[in-house]
């Protein structure tokens, strides 16, 4: 278990250098030159080409490509990623760390009302197969699947903040208003997670143990949810943590709806502004948070099975 433990580290290093270089080369490969970008974000009064040669020495983009990839990597591990094109004053350190939280707990709470919806409607899916309770899990798969978030989010502001005052409509404090943008993210996701579930049970029902399980006089409900259930985690974890890291990056539209200061919304804001320090250390962030949380999978997924514990399974990915 070690071994594997320590080989998915140091693939994870291995990707987090990759995602460093994406994001680095995606926005320096861009058409629109930066130096024209930051005159006109900064509002300088004349734009020349004496000015744009000057801006262009002073963001030392006339060093050579892997010189300025070097020193912005040299940055990131000192936690120092520079200021915006927008406001000098504004580091982007502390713009993340300021908005982070935001996006994090949306995200959990996300997370947890797609467990709360998925877990349920895959097991009562597979326990009740080709009845009428699966007929309408199957509706609202389909429902589910079909809905847009950002449309859902509206209905749920309609129903829920407008016509009966439940629930905030936006802004953040207590729990309450991380509810409604929660749902309008889970929904998606939960989804896929039941039907993923629900096929994982069902295939585990035709194996050896089940039948021997009802040779002992176990009922149904009692072989999924002691056995099946838990032989079925193995890729149902890796869509947990699939689910996770889309949670993560997908607040973008929801945080806009709900006014969440988080990631997504600091995003939209550089993109409008064309704040490219902004826009690369977002997505750093985000490849970041996507190979940590991958890293986390596997680890679980070497602790749940015991043939990757004891290292039966050589070389076999349990990634995202």
């Amino acid at each position: 278990m070690l071994a594997f433990i320590v080989r998915r580290v140091i693939g994870a290093i291995i990707a987090m250098f990759f995602v460093t270089f994406a994001s680095f080369l995606l926005l320096n490969i861009s058409p629109i030159d930066p130096a024209v970008v930051a005159i006109y974000v900064r509002e300088l009064p004349v734009v020349t080409e004496e000015t744009i040669a000057a801006m262009r020495e002073d963001l030392g983009l006339n060093d050579p490509f892997f010189v300025r990839y070097w020193r912005w990597l040299v940055s990131i591990f000192t936690l120092d990623l520079g200021t915006s094109w927008n406001n000098q004053t504004r580091l982007i350190t502390e713009e993340l760390r300021r908005a982070f939280p935001y996006t994090a707990t949306l995200s959990a709470v996300g997370l947890l009302f797609t467990l709360l919806l998925a877990v349920p409607l895959g097991i009562l899916s597979a326990i009740f197969k080709d009845s009428l309770v699966e007929k309408v899990t199957r509706v609202l798969f389909f429902a589910g699947s079909s809905i847009p978030n950002y449309f859902l989010a509206l209905l749920l502001i309609w129903l829920f903040s407008v016509h009966l005052r439940w629930l905030p409509s936006g802004g953040v404090g207590t729990f309450g208003h991380y509810v409604l943008p929660g749902i309008s993210l889970a929904m998606v996701y939960s989804v896929s997670l039941a039907r993923l579930l629900r096929n994982n049970i069902l295939d585990n029902m035709k194996e050896s143990y089940v039948l021997y399980g009802r040779a002992r006089g176990l009922s149904e409900t009692s072989l999924i949810c002691k056995h099946v259930f838990k032989n079925s985690l193995q890729s149902t974890m890796t869509a947990v943590g699939f689910a996770i890291v889309g949670l993560l990056s997908g607040t973008v539209v929801i945080e806009s709806i709900f006014s969440i200061p988080g990631l997504g919304r600091l995003s939209i804001s550089a993109i409008f502004n064309r704040d490219f320090p902004m826009i690369q250390a977002y997505v750093l962030i985000v490849g970041f948070l996507f190979v940590f949380v991958n890293l986390i999978v596997d680890i679980a997924q070497c602790l749940v099975d015991p043939r990757l514990k004891k290292g039966q399974i050589d070389g076999q990915s349990a990634s995202v």
